[in-house]
């Protein structure tokens, strides 16, 4: 039985955070998952992120989360480029042809809500996983044998709790990194993205589940989610100085949808949201006993959904050195290698999604063979298994 003083605090019950409780504690590691948000709030999330790539749908599989997933997801092994200005489809990619090399040849469109939902399900189920939710992570210290993370529960009363190791999985504006004063070098692109989310049937006009459409002028991607309704998300980039409320009101949005795909009928729009992209890393994810991991270590561009793939692949690789840690089968330096191998990995889902923003808005055929050229298809290509992006290697 291992010893309380042992157990892993992990803060923050997103995806990145459950994945990582649920794989330590099927290695029978006693986990402490604080979580602020509480039961009456905690399903009331902006809807974000929710392509699921191969590689992490096998992850998913192994702490038995893919099967409660499937249902309530789209199955999609397409994936489209088009140019917008002629209205063209230009290339297709089948996730079909990794049919030998995964149990998943396909992305599964599933949203981040629904995510959290079953694994904070799965979580609270499972006898080594304490979950504390209205609980809100203010500090903690560490020392060379073990930390003590402070708390406020819903009763409003301060307590603490002591483990092995700490991980933040907080999301960007994480206390412990701010904490620990690891600098997020990086930077905030200058305009924004506009999300509308539309009930309507876009395959009837050729497009498929998921779809990257390149304009120098008004760039856009298009993605179905499963519902009821089912929902097709329309991003668009909007000025740095437009005013949120005028972009959002329901004409403006119509007259965008109308510029996009021209019906003739107004759209039913069942919701929107605008935000801000980042791209920043940690200048370092690690600092003792306390550890970063997901949005609090690395955001990029949602382009090509490499944000939350990235940071549950970071869960995964973490969990598995933590836990033989914890079994005294190898020492604390393994946690250098999490650092480097996931800094690696980051560094090229940045680059990744840089060079996607950039060809998108280039427009064109011409594109599109630009795109093949920056992402050395045929080394680092769509068809490789994706474990060049999101799996780990020695090192």
């Amino acid at each position: 039985m291992q010893k309380t003083s042992d157990q892993v605090i992990v803060v923050g019950a997103g995806p990145v955070g459950l994945c990582l409780s649920l794989a330590l504690a099927q290695a029978d590691v006693q986990v402490c998952l604080i979580e602020a948000l509480g039961e009456d709030n905690f399903l009331e999330q902006v809807p974000r992120a929710g392509t699921n790539h191969p590689a992490t749908l096998e992850l998913l599989e192994r702490i038995g989360l893919y099967d409660k997933l499937e249902p309530r997801g789209i199955i999609a092994p397409l994936v489209h480029y088009w140019d917008r200005r002629e209205n063209r489809l230009i290339a297709e990619f089948d996730h079909g042809l990794l049919k030998d090399d995964t149990r998943f040849p396909y992305v599964l469109q599933c949203e981040r809500i629904k995510i959290v939902e079953e694994a904070l399900r799965l979580a609270k189920a499972h006898p080594n996983i304490e979950v504390r939710l209205s609980t809100a992570f203010t500090a903690f210290t560490q020392g060379s044998d073990g930390v003590t993370a402070w708390a406020t529960n819903a009763a409003g009363e301060s307590e603490s709790i002591s483990g092995a190791y700490l991980v933040s999985a907080e999301g960007a504006r994480s206390i412990v990194r701010k904490d620990l004063e690891i600098e997020f070098e990086g930077f905030t692109y200058p305009d924004r993205t506009l999300n509308i989310e539309v009930a309507y049937d876009f395959r009837r006009h050729g497009y498929t589940e998921r779809n990257y459409i390149s304009d120098p002028d008004e760039w856009s991607n298009l993605f179905h989610w499963k519902g009821p309704p089912d929902r097709w998300r329309i991003h668009f980039p909007v000025e740095p100085d437009a005013q949120e409320a005028a972009l959002t009101r329901p004409d403006a949005m119509q007259a965008r949808l109308q510029r996009f795909l021209p019906t003739g009928k107004a759209f039913d729009i069942v919701g929107s949201n605008l935000y801000v992209v980042h791209q920043r890393v940690a200048k370092k994810f690690r600092a003792g006993r306390a550890i970063l991991a997901g949005d609090c270590a690395h955001v990029n561009s949602p382009i090509g959904a490499m944000g939350m793939n990235s940071g549950i692949h970071d869960a995964f690789n973490l969990a598995d050195k933590l836990t033989k840690i914890l079994r005294r089968e190898v020492g604390e330096e393994v946690l250098d290698r999490y650092e480097r191998q996931r800094r690696a990995r980051t560094a090229r889902a940045q680059r990744a999604a840089r060079r996607n923003g950039m060809v998108y808005q280039l427009g064109g055929a011409g594109a599109f063979l630009r795109t093949l050229a920056l992402t050395a298809i045929g080394g680092e290509r769509l068809l490789a298994r994706y474990d060049w992006l999101y799996g780990w290697t020695p090192g």
